[in-house]
């Protein structure tokens, strides 16, 4: 009898409750890896994170795992995606939702509002960018576990309202960074002294690829996002907090960027609120925020930053931890409450599990403002994509700072001629007020109105750049356009395959971002004070850093052309040689010529430089590998009909690549421009400058920090512990000493070495006794030289405007003027020496094209790179950043050209 009125009451109680009540039978972390995520000394690696991933998959019917492409060093990217299993049966339909909104084409309000209600908003959570911030790759394990396997009201109500997106940024770092803190038996030595970068190329800097897709990284992680899937809110992981605090979140500090919809700001504002309301909820303290964080939203570029100019709400954190026990530091300024600061954190010991919770906590604030506002959410992005095609298609004018700075000082004039009697502010706030006239001068002028489109001719010079640049436009989710056939616009003829992009569309800001120069406000910490350091690049508009030659459009142009799909790549139009018995040219100006130059040489063939065109020539028998290029790259070769009578063979350089313990990211972008091009190279060490083992290579790189320059500066990278690092890494331990490596390079130079220098080692070249002086100072008190204070000139990254000698064989295939990436970069004096010669100088004392140079007229006439000879050999000093993140293509010639003898 008892067992007849129980089963029905099960049956009842299941029918009732089903799923909510009981939890899904999902493998804890700490049976799966033998730890508690966040136990001190612990770490897993990627390959043990990678089955986890694929064990909950399994195991649990609230996740979908899709493979996403490989990494750079072949590992397995996964998107998971978290939801309840209802939706999860209707993924497609949301997915598509999204997309639609995200993209707003063809869609009234009417309708929006109603996909809004019908669809479900995107939250993407990722983790593990930054391999030795370890509370970002774990955190996912954890947020993973409890999505999965708790069955509480919360969670139930984040799965049912909201499609969670979860991704590993950097798989290779994990097992690199996690490998190396767990090979040591006793806990107390466990460290994270890597000896190379934890990215294969780049460490730090794969969070700077994220307009540029070079890395293969972040082109599978732009396919996810800004093609198939478009999420509203981006929440990027990072390490660590300002001392003294927990975690650093937004709202961030000013500037943000003028394209943006003012929607995207208060948006962040929002989950900001949502983030920092539920820490101290919960007794979570050490929230830091606005101008007490270093963190701005100006900048694009990164993981949290670029979406936002695709109208994403990007959230970035910054927390503290770290497997191994560490102290929240007392810091006196930062134990007074403050908008910025309103919950201060006592002074205390800190383990890695404190941080996986408070990451936990800020994951499921997002999650739960989602779940809360999601329609809000879906039909915000819609808006904003809304507003963006809507100014696409008509004239609109961006309010940059210039604009504003244009008026005043058009009433100021006006006022100082006796045009306007001049007004005393007036009222509470004591605010200058201008008639509306000034405003109508610069904000309804036409010269001053946005492009409404942007027309790239398929007869440029490198039109295989130029293609690299559009495709970098289309994984980022941008459409564009290709004529079939030759066409006219405003007097000007373009040829078939010539590209157009339109700003009408819903990633309108993504457009003017990379063809519009950045108009970065004058932000120093007082008048007259000091700046305030950017938050990364001040400017980095991505066509002028490629040389992109564009014309801009400020009508629609109705000429027939082809709408090519969202993530449809381009490709260079093939092009057909036609056989020769002279031999094959290949053109200077195209740096994918390059690519068949090192074909040519790794084959065995002849190859000359035509020192009257500039251009290569190539012996019949080479003929393969030109069409081949030609074909694959679009290099514009051709049969030859005459041999030129100033043909010079070259040959391949041995090319030593200097880097040192720890790796150096603008040495490891070069490594990857070298592998892009079939640079044949080598790396070598501070030991191997002070054993001579240079003496290997005809010529050395050092790029970036390296070299110990003339003041005694240089780069002091961190070293650990001989003992500490295996066998197999010690010989790249050391640094490069004033004392006793620089006498070693110059004596490498004066045997018939050849050394470049790019970036800040190029300030070597002062010390040399060569002629060669750094304009960039003045006289103290006491009659000594000293650097320019930067309240008088500073220039963080920004492009600016250089004249360049196009008959040194440095710059041959260059245009007489080019853009260059400049970071507060040496530059040069030449006196009056019979052993130096200029490569390029700056002309005017207004070189700006975008981004900030502040006492920009000091580099009125000098020099940005100098070739000089020492004994036998060359020291080649390149002072901007030709290189800069494999992004200035239009000056990756300057490095090219020099290697081959």
């Amino acid at each position: 009898m008892r067992r007849k009125i129980l089963v029905p009451l099960i049956t009842l109680f299941l029918a009732t409750y089903g799923e909510a009540t009981f939890a899904q039978q999902v493998t804890s972390p700490e049976r799966h890896f033998g730890f508690r995520i966040g136990d001190d000394y612990m770490l897993a690696n990627y390959k043990q994170m990678e089955s986890y991933f694929l064990k909950v998959a399994q195991e649990s019917d609230r996740v979908l795992i899709r493979e996403a492409g490989l990494t750079e060093e072949g590992r397995k990217q996964y998107l998971l995606i978290v939801s309840s299993p209802e939706n999860l049966k209707h993924i497609e339909k949301y997915r598509g939702i999204s997309q639609r909104l995200g993209r707003a084409e063809g869609l009234t309000d009417s309708e929006a509002l109603q996909l809004a209600k019908e669809g479900k908003p995107v939250v993407w959570i990722d983790g593990g960018m930054h391999s030795n911030e370890t509370v970002g790759s774990h955190q996912l394990i954890e947020t993973l576990y409890q999505l999965t396997s708790r069955n509480d009201e919360e969670i139930l109500r984040y799965l049912d309202k909201v499609i969670i997106l979860m991704w590993h940024v950097n798989p290779d770092g994990q097992d690199l960074i996690a490998d190396w803190y767990m090979q040591y038996e006793d806990k107390e030595k466990r460290n994270m002294h890597i000896p190379v970068l934890y990215h294969k190329y780049v460490g730090h800097d794969n969070n700077r690829d994220y307009f540029m897709f070079n890395l293969k990284e972040t082109e599978n992680l732009a396919k996810v996002m800004y093609i198939d899937w478009l999420p509203q809110i981006i929440y990027n992981h990072h390490q660590t907090s300002p001392d003294g605090t927990i975690v650093a979140g937004p709202p961030y500090r000013d500037p943000f960027n003028h394209v943006f919809d003012p929607l995207l700001i208060t948006g962040i504002d929002g989950v900001g609120a949502a983030m920092i309301n539920r820490l101290n909820v919960e007794d979570k303290p050490g929230y830091v925020r606005l101008d007490q964080s270093t963190f701005s939203t100006w900048w694009n570029g990164g993981l949290r930053t670029a979406p936002y100019f695709r109208n994403m709400i990007g959230i970035l954190t910054e927390i503290t931890g770290n497997p191994t026990p560490s102290v929240i530091p007392a810091v006196a300024e930062r134990q007074i409450p403050r908008n910025g600061l309103p919950n201060p954190v006592d002074p205390q010991k800190w383990h890695f599990r404190q941080s996986i919770d408070y990451s936990v906590s800020l994951n499921f604030a997002i999650l739960d403002y989602a779940a809360r506002n999601g329609d809000q959410l879906l039909y915000n992005f819609y808006k904003m994509g809304k507003n963006s095609i809507e100014r696409g298609s008509r004239d609109h004018w961006t309010k940059y700072p210039k604009f504003a700075e244009a008026m005043e000082r058009s009433y100021d004039e006006a006022v100082k001629s006796g045009k306007e009697a001049k007004k005393e502010p007036t009222g509470y706030y004591r605010s200058k007020i201008i008639p509306d006239s000034y405003y109508e001068s610069v904000y309804k002028n036409p010269s001053n109105r946005d492009p409404r489109g942007y027309i790239i001719s398929a007869d440029q010079p490198d039109f295989g750049t130029a293609i690299k640049f559009v495709n970098a436009l289309i994984k980022g989710g941008v459409y564009v356009y290709q004529s079939t056939s030759d066409f006219t616009y405003g007097g000007k003829r373009y040829p078939k395959n010539s590209i157009v992009v339109k700003t009408n569309q819903a990633f309108r800001p993504q457009i003017l971002d990379m063809f519009e120069p950045q108009d970065h406000p004058h932000d120093v910490q007082y008048p007259g004070g000091p700046p305030v350091r950017p938050y990364d690049a001040a400017g980095w508009t991505l066509a002028m850093q490629m040389g992109v030659e564009y014309d801009r459009i400020y009508e629609d142009i109705t000429t027939p052309l082809e709408r090519k799909p969202y993530g449809e790549l381009l490709k260079a139009p093939s092009v057909e040689v036609s056989v020769s018995k002279v031999g094959y040219i290949l053109p200077a100006q195209s740096n994918d010529s390059f690519i068949a130059i090192n074909r040519l040489l790794k084959s065995g063939h002849r190859v000359y430089r035509d020192e009257q065109s500039k251009d290569f020539f190539v012996e019949p028998r080479g003929r393969d590998i030109v069409v081949q290029v030609a074909r694959e790259y679009g290099v514009r070769a051709r049969g030859a009909t005459v041999k030129s009578s100033r043909l010079k063979p070259i040959e391949k350089l041995k090319i030593g690549l200097y880097d040192y313990y720890g790796g150096s990211m603008p040495s490891g972008w070069v490594r990857w421009i070298f592998e892009q091009y079939g640079f044949e190279y080598r790396q070598f060490f501070p030991q191997d400058v002070d054993s001579r083992k240079i003496d290997d290579f005809d010529v050395l790189i050092f790029v970036g920090q390296g070299i110990p320059t003339g003041d005694g500066g240089g780069y002091r990278s961190r070293q650990p512990e001989a003992s500490l690092v295996p066998e197999a890494y010690r010989h790249m331990l050391g640094e490069l000493s004033r004392d006793k490596s620089v006498g070693v390079l110059k004596e490498y130079v004066e045997k018939g070495g050849k050394i470049i220098t790019i970036g800040s080692s190029s300030a070597w070249v002062y010390g040399l006794n060569i002629g060669v002086t750094n304009p960039l100072v003045e006289r103290n008190e006491e009659g000594k030289e000293v650097p320019l204070p930067s309240n008088k000139y500073y220039i963080p990254t920004s492009i600016l405007r250089a004249d360049i000698d196009v008959s040194k064989p440095e710059n041959y295939g260059m245009p007489a003027q080019v853009n260059i990436v400049f970071n507060n970069s040496p530059v040069f004096r030449i006196g009056e020496s019979g052993q130096v010669y200029s490569l390029g100088k700056i002309s005017t004392d207004k070189p700006l094209l975008s981004g900030w140079a502040h006492g920009q007229h000091y580099l009125k006439d000098t020099h940005i790179g100098v070739v000089a000879t020492l004994g036998k050999g060359k020291v080649v000093a390149i002072g901007p950043e030709i290189t800069n993140r494999a992004q200035a293509h239009a000056t990756f010639k300057m490095l090219f050209n020099q290697l081959y003898k």
